[in-house]
């Protein structure tokens, strides 16, 4: 396991319909693809963790906040490098949950958190449990990459169904690779496109992305230097930016 490259999936419990502004908003190169019934996952384009000196971790944990205010759905993090594996789960406004295993597949995770990551996400609370169970004991024989697949084995019980070549564990250059066969969109860090408009309509529209934007990023800050402060200050700027676009539906 040590000579694991690092690399990241996000999961995201939403079409990619719902995903695809939030994705944009956060100003990243990523390619956007279906994965199974109300599920889309979420390729990273960059590798900003191997250029800035931040941990993937920190990183995914950011983006999966920004994409779960933005979404209003939950949004899963896999992460994995030559130390380990692991996930970041981010639901709306909570505090984020996760876990980790060593590379060797040592779990170093508290039991409550996979608890916790199982009722955010609707999951059964006895069959999955049972299920997820397995992952929070040791086991010689299952490394890190191991108990990604089997974290993400149980979701396939709720619709998830990642792309052929989307596996946890696999090289950076596959997984864009496979991402692009089946994607739906790539976004890029100019934000999305503004659609032709009425004057103040279009000028509500831009002044709501601005605050959207700045919101998820602030929010992605907060979350990866763990600072409530950021992260409260995203937020609010996340409320009054979705104001535009939550009245010209109300008023079509």
């Amino acid at each position: 396991m040590n000579a694991t490259p690092v690399g990241a999936l996000l999961l995201c419990r939403a079409e990619p319909a719902a995903v695809r502004l939030p994705a944009h908003l956060l100003r990243e190169p990523m390619v956007l693809a279906p994965a199974g019934q109300g599920w889309s996952v979420l390729v990273s384009e960059v590798s900003p963790w191997q250029e800035g000196g931040v941990a993937v971790d920190a990183v995914l944990g950011g983006w999966a906040a920004a994409l779960s205010i933005g979404t209003g759905s939950p949004v899963l993090a896999l992460w994995w490098d030559g130390d380990g594996a692991g996930f970041t789960m981010a639901s709306g406004f909570r505090r984020p949950v996760g876990y980790v295993w060593l590379a060797d597949g040592t779990p170093v995770g508290e039991d409550e958190a996979m608890r916790t990551f199982a009722a955010r996400l609707g999951l059964d609370p006895v069959l999955d449990l049972q299920a997820l169970e397995p992952l929070t004991v040791p086991d010689p024989e299952s490394d890190a990459r191991a108990r990604l697949v089997g974290l993400t084995a149980v979701l396939t019980r709720h619709g998830l169904a990642l792309p052929a070549g989307l596996a946890p564990g696999a090289p950076a250059d596959t997984l864009r690779t496979a991402a692009l066969a089946a994607a739906v969109e790539e976004t890029d860090s100019a934000g999305p496109p503004e659609p032709a408009a009425r004057p103040r309509a279009s000028w509500l529209r831009a002044a709501g992305a601005v605050q959207l934007a700045a919101g998820l990023a602030l929010v992605a800050l907060g979350a990866r230097r763990r600072s409530g402060g950021w992260a409260v200050a995203g937020a609010v700027l996340i409320v009054h930016g979705l104001v535009p676009p939550v009245r010209e539906r109300l008023r079509s």
